[in-house]
Formats: structure tokens, sequence, C-alpha cells
């Protein structure tokens, strides 16, 4: 990266320069100096880097962002560098520690292990999210490329080389004394190699899919020096393009005014070089991607780089097709579905230089990037940019440091912008950065917003309508058929039924892991726990052999609806020449699935998507003219203070899916709640009609983004032992805050709500128990929290989850 940040911010505290751990004072060698380590063990006792020296032999080799192997008590340890000086009074907290007691470096084990930039944003991810900090900067090592120390069998350390090696390729070409060399007629495999070979230097692998295998023939002519053969690295290619209409991005004559306003926007926070941030507020269809592009194409010109997120693997086809067809060969994808390989060679393509314009899910944003220039995120508003596990990250808040750090713009994009992103807007600033908001209202082309229908389910059922499908809903689909146009249902509940009953007592079957009903998969026919993975075989009602686990009945019923459920009426009411494609986690699961359904969706003549969640966002056919919502009430009733606001998010975006080509599109909702509010708002296109009682609601009740919200969560198998915990740990951040001196506003220092047990108790054998830290937005609850768990430290058997910043509080 260009950017150089200090290591260690102020308040980070400094490196724990430690002597060795039996105490031991050593021999004195000759060092070339000394560096600050991380050693790979992800323990919060762990969390600063230690100093060890560096041997004259390794002088050359050893530098920042280098992993080493280093003596750490009585055992070896993986480490990455992180600072390197002279002397140790250069290395900040090693001062005044004696160099006879520092212990050296053993050996180097990777030249590149991470950026320059790296270790500053791990040590700030480390202590904004209360994580260990090796386990912070394991996020911006290479997949699969770092070696790895397991416990042999009988106790002692090995090192274990990294599970994914370079791809190498094999290149024939011809030596300037083979360009005249004539095969013997017989030679038929020889004539082939050498016309092959006319034209220029050829792989083997190029040469085996052309004429089968030709190893003996290039053996030959390499004895005789006609030909010679070189090893070059090569790239694992990630997917093979895609054939998605859709994915061809042809600039437009001429940008619509919103466009303009937002590229001058970017322009204007990328010539400041200060980090500034600009979210794009415009609606589904207006050309938001476009003005991503443009932004990149001037970024590439100033010769940097560039990141942009997205927030489901179902959008990378369509996405990256679109940026290659604009950038080539420049541009990398990087996401979770990737093989190792496939994500080794993505990460070295951006770490030397071969592609500077990198597409992908959060994990993207740790690419090795040289010199960037632009953090683009897109449907910024997506819980699924909050990373699940430790570190238990924001993307967009870490896209924010880093975007100040490398003095470049941060760009955020949705037709539904989170609550925090229009706080900040609002504010003008957040952490010392620029926050700007800019309007897109209108839909780029002939496309506009389209009509909205709401279908009162109240009115069908009075009306002795049983289907699942509304008249409107029904007749909607009939014409689309009829003019032969496509259609994009949702449903937002995979499986055939959310779960089963017995109709004689009343038992539902759950997890025996886990405190969760669970899901009846109709094609497996099986039980499904969607929280652990718990898989049972069973047969509902009337199927023979069905029986309830509580008193034998065999009246198993199914209730409720799921995507396979749907499926199947859908089967029932359209013609046999329509295609119905069903994409949810069950359907996607294996490797390009997503992008395999997509281009069946979009070859076909005239076909229905139906889908969850992955396919209400970014998913752009211009012949889609109708989307209809099954049922739009599943999450406005939540228990979760951003239920209204992640339904108004799912329902206007699947609404924007419609009529985004010539013809103008429909969208019937189908709900038990017409009058609710967050549906009158996608009904009308209005965001204020529910956003203005929702912010009421929540600056009464002291929820973000009017606070800052930490969730702590203890689990153990033991309910007394992590209760215990818990406690404890909750009286020790009290204590903490009510030494603090108490603030101006609303909240005048933070407080504390628990401990209760979580909404789903016991998750894959383990009780959940959790504490709420609400604290003013300016507060720095993070040490608050770091420090209680360093006080109390969890006993054997339970564990801990700091979620700052939380979003699921289930």
């Amino acid at each position: 990266m260009a950017c150089q940040p200090s290591l260690f911010p102020s308040g980070a505290g400094a490196p724990d320069a430690r002597p060795a751990a039996d105490g031991a004072p050593r021999s004195r060698e000759r060092w070339a100096g000394f560096v600050s380590v991380v050693v790979d063990i992800p323990a919060r006792a762990l969390s600063e880097p230690f100093a060890y020296a560096v041997p004259e032999r390794l002088a050359d080799d050893v530098d920042v962002a280098c992993a080493v192997l280093v003596p750490f008590g009585r055992r070896a340890a993986v480490g990455y560098v992180v600072a390197r000086a002279d002397d140790l009074s250069g290395l900040p907290g090693a001062e005044g520690l004696d160099p006879a007691r520092v212990r050296p470096v053993s050996a180097l084990l990777s030249a590149r292990a991470f950026s320059a930039g790296a270790p500053a944003l791990a040590s700030w991810i480390s202590r904004e999210y209360v994580a260990p900090l090796a386990e912070c900067l394991r996020l911006f090592l290479p997949p699969g490329g770092s070696p790895r120390l397991r416990r042999a069998a009988d106790g002692s350390w090995e090192l274990e080389p990294p599970a994914v090696g370079e791809a190498r390729e094999r290149v024939v070409s011809l030596t300037p004394e083979g360009l005249d060399y004539e095969p013997p007629a017989n030679a038929t495999r020889q004539r082939m190699l050498m016309e092959a070979l006319s034209c220029g230097p050829v792989t083997t692998r190029e040469l085996n899919l052309l004429y089968t295998d030709l190893s003996a023939a290039i053996r030959t002519l390499r004895d005789r020096g006609v030909v010679r053969v070189d090893e070059r690295r090569a790239w694992r290619a990630p997917d093979g393009g895609t054939t998605l209409s859709s994915a061809r991005a042809c600039a437009p004559v001429e940008l619509t005014a919103g466009q303009r306003a937002a590229l001058d926007a970017i322009e204007a926070a990328r010539e400041a070089g200060s980090g500034d941030v600009v979210l794009i507020d415009g609606v589904t269809g207006s050309g938001k991607t476009e003005v991503y592009l443009a932004a990149i194409e001037r970024v590439l010109a100033a010769g940097r780089s560039a990141c942009v997120l997205v927030p489901e693997i179902s959008l990378t086809a369509q996405t990256v097709g679109r940026f290659r067809s604009r950038f080539g060969d420049t541009v990398a994808v990087f996401h979770s579905r990737l093989s190792a390989g496939e994500r080794r060679d993505q990460w070295d393509m951006v770490f030397e230089g071969a592609a500077r314009v990198v597409v992908g899910a959060r994990s993207a944003l740790f690419c090795p990037f040289p010199d960037l220039g632009i953090v683009i995120i897109d449907e910024e508003h997506e819980s699924s940019y909050k990373q699940g596990s430790s570190p238990r990250y924001h993307a967009r808040e870490v896209a924010a440091r880093l975007a100040r750090d490398c003095g470049c713009p941060l760009v955020l994009g949705s037709a539904t912008p989170s609550a925090e992103a229009l706080a900040r807007c609002r504010a003008g600033s957040h952490r010392g950065q620029r926050w700007l908001r800019v309007e897109m209202p209108e839909r780029a082309g002939a496309g506009r917003l389209p009509e909205v229908v709401v279908a009162d389910l109240r009115r069908e059922f009075s009306s002795g309508a049983r289907s699942m499908f509304s008249r409107p809903l029904r007749e909607a689909l009939a014409e689309v058929v009829e003019r032969r146009e496509k259609a994009v249902l949702l449903h937002n509940r995979r499986g055939f039924a959310p779960f089963l009953m017995c109709r004689e007592c009343g038992c539902v079957p759950t997890c025996e892991h886990c405190s969760t009903a669970l899901t009846y998969h109709e094609r497996t026919h099986t039980l499904e726990c969607h929280t652990c993975g718990a898989v049972t075989r069973v047969r509902p009602y009337p199927a023979p052999g069905s029986a309830c686990p509580a008193c034998g009945s065999r009246y198993l019923a199914k209730m409720g609806v799921g995507t396979q459920q749907v499926e199947d009426a859908l089967a029932a009411v359209l013609p046999a020449d329509v295609p119905v494609i069903r994409m949810d986690a069950d359907s996607t699961r294996g490797k390009d699935a997503h992008k395999r359904l997509l281009e069946e969706f979009d070859a076909a003549d005239c076909a229905v998507l139906l889908g969850t969640q992955m396919i209400a966002k970014g998913l752009d056919f211009p012949e889609v003219t109708l989307v209809g919502v099954v049922m739009a009430d599943y999450a406005l009733k939540m228990p979760d203070f951003r239920a209204s606001e992640r339904a108004f998010d799912l329902l206007e975006q699947v609404a924007g899916r419609a009529g985004r080509g010539e013809r103008p599109g429909r969208v019937i909702i189908q709900t038990y709640l017409p009058d609710d509010p967050v549906i009158r708002a996608v009904a009308a296109h209005d965001r204020s009609i529910y956003a203005e009682a929702d912010a009421a609601q929540r600056r009464e009740a002291l929820y973000p983004p009017y606070v800052r919200l930490t969730n702590v969560i203890v689990r153990g198998k033991d309910a007394r032992s992590a209760r215990g915990y818990i406690d404890r740990l909750a009286a020790e951040v009290r204590a903490r805050i009510a030494a603090l001196a108490p603030a101006a506003g609303g909240l005048d220092r933070p407080v504390v709500l628990g401990p209760v047990s979580c909404v789903i108790e016991r998750a894959k054998d383990r009780y959940r128990f959790h504490f709420l830290v609400k604290a003013p937005l300016e507060a720095d609850v993070s040490p608050l929290v770091a420090d209680a768990l360093a006080q109390t430290p969890p006993p054997a058997g339970v564990g801990v989850a700091v979620d700052v910043d939380a979003y699921d509080l289930m």
C-alpha cells in the first residue's frame, strides 16, 4: 500500500517485547537487528507482538511482512514480522529490555505473508473488535499459502508446509537452432508439434488439448536441441466466464444527472486524498454500477488499484462479468466459493500487480493491494458485511479505516442505505472522516420504477381462497406466460416446510443439539437443523412410517411453507414449458451453482426465478416484468430492533428487479399486514413512511444509530458454569463503567443490560447467555470490555464472543 500508518495507534498499547519464557539469559550472538513478531497462536492473552533478535545469517531475509519460525516457551511457533529496527529502542515497548535476554528468530518460512500495510490495520481490528491480534492478522494471509505447526503423535511439534502451492506450467518454444529443423516424413507427432510452435511458444496443457499427448515428441526434439521447455508461474482461473447477457457493460452515451453528481463527488473525494466517504443513495436501476466503473477508470488511469465488495456470492458472476467486459484480465475475483488454489492465485495476482481491480465478498478487502485508490461497497446496507465469527468486524468500518489510512475515497452504494450510514451523512463526519450523501432518484435508460400492488391475504382467506398464490398473483403469472416474459418470486424460507407438528400432542421436533425447530426438506425426506446442520430422516403424514417422536402418533404434519413447496405449487399452475428455477442455500451448494442457475434463467425464453433473499438485490434482467413476494410478513415481527429496516430493505430491493428494461414492471406483495408502515413505504417507494417512526422508536429505546451496541456472548456445555461466569464478567464491566466520567447527551455513560439467555438458548450442544452494552456514539467501549475479560478469564469449557457494533442479537 502507498500508505504506512502507525503500527500502534493511539491507545492501542505497545508491543509486548518479552524475554525468553524461561527467563534465562541468552549467550550473546551477533545480531543484525530486532523484530516485533506476532505469534500465530489465537489467544487474547497473546494480543501483542513479541521482540526477537535477527541473526546475521538471516539479516538479508527477515523483514516486515515475512513469516518466521521462532522459539516460544518450550515449543516453536510460526510468527509474522510486523516491525524491524536496528536496536530494541527502535521497537515500541521494547525500550530498556536487555538484548542478551532476547531470543533469536530460528528460520525464515516465507518472504511475503501479507502487504506492508496489513499489520497496522490488523492491530486496529484487534483493538476495535476485542479479538486476538494473530486472528486478525490471519485475515491478510495468502489463502492456504502459510505454513503451520502441528503436534505429532509423540507430542512434539512439526512444521507443516503450506496447504496450497504455486501453480506452475511448462512452456514449449523453438530454439534458434530449431527454426530450420525439418522432421522426418514419418514423424507425424513431431510435425504436429513444429506446426503448433511456428506461431510462438505454447504450454504443454494447450498442446495436449489440441493434439492429445505430445510428450514423447517434446522429449525427442528437446534432446536434439530443437525445442526448449521452460517452467513458469501459472494462474488457476476461478471461473470460465459467464453467458449472462447483463454481464456485458458498455459505457452509456450519456450519464444521468444523478450519475454525474455522484461521479463528481467521488472525484472530489479522490483529489482531496483524506479518505472521505461518499454514500450513493440511488433507487434500484439508477445506474450505480456505471458510476463505479467510471470512477475505477479514473483510478486505474492514475496507476492505482480498486476494491469492489458485493454482498452475495450469487452476484459475483454478473458483477465480475460487467467489470471484466470493461477492464479485461486486470480483474480478480475473491470469495469463499473458490477453491483454495484459486483463491491463492487471485491473492498472488493482486500482490504482484497482475490484477488491479478486485471484486468479491467481504474477504476481498484484505487482499494485498499495492496502491489502493478506491474502495467500493455495493448494497452497503447488507448484514452479510458483518463477520459472524471472530474477529467480528464490519466490512464498512474496516473499509473506512483503510480508506482513511490510504487517503482514498470509500464509496457506499445502495437503494436502501443503512440507518448508520444515513445518520453519519446527516452529521457530516464520523471519526474524523467526512461523510457525504448523493441522491440518484431516477432510473437510467428506459427503466421506470414498477407499480406495487398489495394483495391482502385476509380478504383472500375470507373469500374462501386456500391457495398460496392470491388472485392478483395468479393472474399476473398467467399474463407473464402469455407475453413470454420473466418473473421473480421471493420466499425467504428454504426447505419444504419450516417445521413439523404432531396434530395429536402438539410436539414440534427440535434439534437434539440446539433449541431450534427442525426444517422439513421434501426432496430428501429429511429434517435439517439450520443452526448446526444436523440431519434426520423422517416421513411426515400421510406417508407410511410417520411417527411423532413424543407420542408415536402418525399425524406428524407439515406446517408452514418453504421454497421447495412453493416450487411444487408453481409447477402445478404454470405450463410445462415454463421452467421454475429455485435459488436457495440448498440448490446453490455446489461450486458455480449460482452462476449456472442464473445463466439458465437468462437463457430461457420465459421462466420464473424463485428464491430466498439471495435473489433480492443486484440482479439485472431487463426481461423481468413481474416480481411476487409470496409472504412478506416473515421479517416484520422478528424480535429484533432492525426488523423493520431489514424488511423494508428486502422488499424494496426485490421490487427493484422488475421493470429494468423497456417494458413496465409490476410488483405484487402478499401480506396479512397491508397497513404496516413498511408495506406502505414499499408500495409508495417512499422510505420516510416507515423510517421516521422507526427512528423515533430507536432513539427512545437507545438503539443504533443513536448508540453503540456491543453484545457479549458466553457459551458452554455446562449451563451453570456458563451462567456463573457471565454474571461475574458483567459485574466486572459494570464496575469499570461506574468509574467513567459521565458524558453529555441522551446516554451519559455506557449501560449493561442482562445477562439473560440468548433467544436461541442452546446451539451445537452449548448453552448460550449474553449481555448488551449500550454506549454513547463517542464512547470507546472496546478497551473497557477487553480489560474486564483480562481481569476475568473464562474457566475451562467456557467460551466468550465479543460482538462490537452487533447486528445479530439472536
